[in-house]
């Protein structure tokens, strides 16, 4: 930081420190800025949370992809391992980005290797609009789970380019954005062949990539990894265009980087507890998020309609309620970021954890009672209409709690709980795990299908969501308006 920065910042240390600290429930005081202020960063989360629309398009996209695969009018043909493959190939082959961008974005740069996700994810709908054979569709669908990987290097963005009081809020957008992805995809399933989708989305992340050049690098990546004080002072400049606010961040970032030169650089680092107790906390937050069935929903929502409609007749349209599953995550993907500003992680993933128990119990009983003759559900003085839709409802329903917390949050906590210095690192590898985990449950659900009935796999959800909630209560601490060395000294002193 340059001699005149410095004389000016300890002029307006106590002007700046009456004006921005604003009391609040929290257990510390936090810096609160104006909604005008933050304007900026704002628009530049925006930007770089379009690069996860297409982790939701990869999401959802083989829900609309194999239906009319297994069309007799379709040019290409495939079996019912086929199907599965291309449905969870994605899944595998996101773990492969998720561990190299960490590497990438400690050494380029976070907003150059944004800009660098976007060209695999373009040549992977070109593959996919192109695509002749079964195995064209293996390789695109691997390249865009590979970009998905690569989407991490938005999260680590985001938290860095944030104010305190606004990161929880903005990092939730991370999930608007990949739910407007699965939205976006169910629409256009509707009117279009898969192979126009894939033209369309060409175009879109090529859109992404030109907005991504305006953008500022991470004054963070420039202090911790380039020591560039210089450097990191304009990209706060970009953010930040009241100069008492741009003063008052530009001392806490240099305050902090000189408490992070004092500290080890070595692998002794990943010994401490601010680093290994986050890493085993999200661990097992998501094991329960992929065990939960979630996204297997997304994945397989047509075939899981079909399945519960098969139970039931007289359904509703499959395709209108792919739809509808979308429109209901997107929306609760928007309350769950407005609402976490003030809320917080916890209570989100308590009332997300009890609601997802609730509605798969219901409707692993209601799809119990189904199977039961007719006669007997008489003699129990049990009358079902045999055109309801209660399972059905009960499956969007889960769907809805999902999106508040369990599909959102612990995305969000990659970018929170980990320190600096290992977030690229630390943050890929737990987002390849949780990938891990995805392509093993995305997998094998057509399979388990066939072995247990559907009601049994309801079953399961509902007690893999309560174990979630006491584990949440036992073990996660609450982020919000806790700045990053707040964090660290929770995991510190637990």
């Amino acid at each position: 930081m340059s001699r005149e920065h410095r004389i000016k910042l300890e002029e307006n240390d106590e002007k700046n420190e009456s004006a921005l600290i604003l009391t609040t429930k929290i257990e510390k005081p936090v810096y609160a800025i104006p909604w005008r202020s933050s304007l900026r960063q704002i628009i530049a989360c925006c930007i770089a949370h379009s690069l996860v629309i297409q982790a939701g398009v990869n999401m959802s996209f083989s829900a609309i992809l194999l239906p009319q695969l297994n069309e007799k009018t379709s040019d290409i043909h495939i079996s019912k391992s086929e199907a599965s493959w291309i449905a969870s190939i994605v899944a595998i082959a996101l773990p492969a980005g998720s561990v190299i961008i960490g590497p990438l974005m400690d050494r380029f740069g976070r907003k150059t290797l944004c800009i660098c996700t976007t060209i695999p994810f373009a040549i992977s709908w070109i593959i996919h609009a192109t695509a002749t054979t079964v195995w064209h569709l293996y390789l695109a669908r691997i390249i865009a789970g590979f970009s998905g990987g690569l989407t991490t290097v938005a999260l680590v963005y985001v938290s860095e380019i944030t104010h305190p009081s606004y990161r929880t809020m903005l990092l939730s957008l991370n999930s608007v954005f990949v739910s407007f992805g699965i939205l976006f995809t169910c629409v256009l399933g509707l009117w279009f062949h898969w192979r126009v989708m894939a033209a369309i989305n060409c175009f879109l992340i090529l859109g992404t990539l030109i907005l991504l050049w305006f953008l500022p690098e991470s004054p963070h990546w420039f202090i911790v990894f380039k020591n560039k004080p210089d450097d990191a002072a304009k990209s706060l400049e970009w953010l930040y265009k009241d100069r008492q606010i741009f003063e008052n961040q530009l001392r806490l970032l240099d305050t902090s980087a000189q408490n992070r030169r004092k500290s080890k650089t070595d692998w002794s680092f990943y010994k401490e507890s601010v680093v290994y107790k986050p890493f085993f906390i999200l661990f097992i937050i998501f094991v329960i998020q992929q065990l939960s069935c979630g996204y297997v929903i997304i994945f397989y929502a047509v075939d899981l309609f079909r399945e519960i409609g098969g139970h039931f007749r007289n359904g509703l349209d499959e395709f209108v309620a792919l739809v509808l599953l979308g429109s209901i995550r997107f929306v609760m993907s928007i309350i769950s970021a407005l609402i976490s500003k003030r809320v917080g992680r916890r209570p989100l993933f308590f009332i997300s954890g009890l609601g997802q128990c609730l509605t798969s119990l219901i409707a692993g009983v209601y799809m119990y009672l189904t199977v039961i003759p007719p006669e007997e559900l008489a003699k129990l003085s049990i009358h079902k209409d045999k055109g309801d839709n209660i399972a059905l409802y009960c499956v969007l329903g889960y769907v809805c709690f999902s999106s508040l917390g369990y599909l959102v949050i612990p995305w969000t906590l990659i970018g929170e709980l980990f320190p600096v210095k290992v977030r690229g690192v630390l943050g890929g590898l737990m987002v390849s795990i949780a990938y891990i985990f995805m392509f093993v449950t995305v997998k094998i659900f057509p399979f388990v299908l066939d072995l247990i009935k559907i009601q049994c796999v309801f079953y399961i959800m509902a007690v893999v969501n309560l174990c979630g909630v006491i584990f949440i209560f036992l073990f996660l601490p609450e982020t919000l308006g806790k700045t990053f060395k707040d964090i660290e000294g929770y995991f510190k002193r637990g």
